[in-house]
């Protein structure tokens, strides 16, 4: 029979969305507040400064490969052509997998968004994430609209690489 505190504890990891209980951990799951900021403050990190720096990288590597391309681009005068929205989405997509990918295996779990909100990502048993779990973190990261399983404790780049984001602090 179970005792008063294994029915708290049990509740303590139930999923409010889809009414279901998780396997009890010995860590708490980082709340969808924490896991928003990690994002909003991951993403704001990505699309300003790792954009910048990788826009200025490639424009270099443009001018000495292809500078005919890069001449087209620069004097399109404002229209969006297909390639030019072509390589911003590649650009977009490079730096989400690079940027995840290094930071939640170099530093052990951790991207700016979870040291600043004391939350980190490791494995559903527990160890730290390796480098092709990082690696399948970031691209179901790319799925579309995977941002919406952020509503779930679980979201679906964790639930399909069996990882977690715990509170680290």
């Amino acid at each position: 029979m179970e005792s008063t505190n294994e029915i708290t504890n049990n509740n303590e990891h139930q999923d409010l969305l889809t009414d279901e209980s998780y396997e009890l951990n010995p860590f708490v799951y980082a709340t969808q507040g924490q896991r928003f900021l990690n994002w909003l403050i991951d993403n704001l990190l990505m699309r300003f400064a790792l954009s910048y720096a990788t826009g200025i990288a490639i424009g270099a590597l443009l001018a000495n490969i292809a500078p005919e391309f890069l001449n087209r681009i620069a004097y399109s005068e404002g229209r969006m052509s297909a390639e030019i929205l072509l390589l911003s989405m590649l650009i977009g997509y490079l730096n989400y997998i690079i940027y995840y990918t290094l930071c939640e295996k170099l530093f052990k779990g951790y991207t700016l968004g979870k040291i600043i909100t004391g939350s980190r990502a490791i494995r559903q048993d527990g160890d730290e994430l390796s480098f092709k779990d990082a690696l399948l973190r970031s691209l179901s990261r790319c799925v579309p609209f995977e941002v919406f399983s952020g509503f779930n404790t679980l979201t679906w780049h964790d639930s399909w690489t069996d990882t977690m984001v715990i509170k680290s602090r």
